[in-house]
């Protein structure tokens, strides 16, 4: 009697310990799967504004703190020495809105430095987990730069983006030869240009042009006109 009392504590005590070493694993799968955002990397921020199209304000760490978005850049908005840009001001604005209406925004880290030579943060930016910057890149509104080893995580997947909105021909690729490897170009086309990107610089000939323009303007340029590009060249006045 004493020996079957004995058998049943003892199932008894192995059926408590299986059920309790399930509980711990059930515990653990729960908390890996918890993780997963962590391990990603992305933080949670607030927003506080959008700058301009490739830079934000955020709340990090208990305070506000610049964050320049690294992999890309987009036409300036304000620059001390190249003003206004085409397209600046709707990369600013898609920025804004793409934050805005998001119900989270998070920042991901590379692995390489944190600050830029101005003290902003560099870091990928998500809007209700999408890449803000792909985005940006994939309507045409920026362009891959700022390519600096070990901060190199989604440059391939950049690239892929950029390509997408070269091939449609949408945004900052509207305008031939804007997008270079130097920045944009504000010579080729200063901001005197409208909304629609449409010319609006108008001369009566070559000779009153080329008073501005000495070396004659390439096609897509504001002074561009296809009655002063006589050989159909794509180069008025040259």
């Amino acid at each position: 009697m004493m020996g079957k009392q004995k058998q049943r504590q003892k199932k008894k005590s192995w059926i408590v310990s299986a059920i309790a070493l399930l509980a711990i694993l059930a515990f653990a799968w729960m908390n890996q799967e918890d993780a997963a955002p962590t391990q990603a990397g992305r933080i949670p921020v607030q927003l506080i504004s959008a700058i301009d199209g490739d830079t934000i304000k955020i709340k990090y760490e208990g305070k506000e703190q610049n964050v320049r978005y690294l992999l890309v850049d987009t036409p300036e908005t304000n620059h001390p020495r190249l003003g206004k840009q085409p397209f600046g001001e709707e990369a600013k604005e898609r920025n804004r809105e793409l934050l805005q209406k998001s119900a989270q925004v998070e920042i991901e880290f590379d692995i390489g430095e944190r600050y830029d030579k101005y003290g902003r943060l560099l870091a990928y930016v998500y809007a209700d987990g999408e890449s803000v910057q792909k985005i940006l890149l994939e309507e045409g509104l920026a362009r891959v730069a700022y390519v600096y080893p070990p901060n190199t995580r989604h440059l391939d997947d950049y690239e892929k983006s950029q390509n997408k909105a070269k091939k449609a021909g949408v945004g900052i690729w509207t305008l031939e030869d804007y997008a270079t490897d130097r920045g944009f170009d504000s010579e080729t086309y200063p901001l005197d240009i409208k909304a629609d990107h449409a010319p609006i610089e108008v001369f009566a000939n070559c000779t009153e042009l080329r008073k501005k323009y000495p070396n004659g303007v390439k096609k897509g340029h504001p002074a561009y006109s296809e009655k002063m590009d006589g050989d159909r060249d794509g180069f008025a006045c040259e």
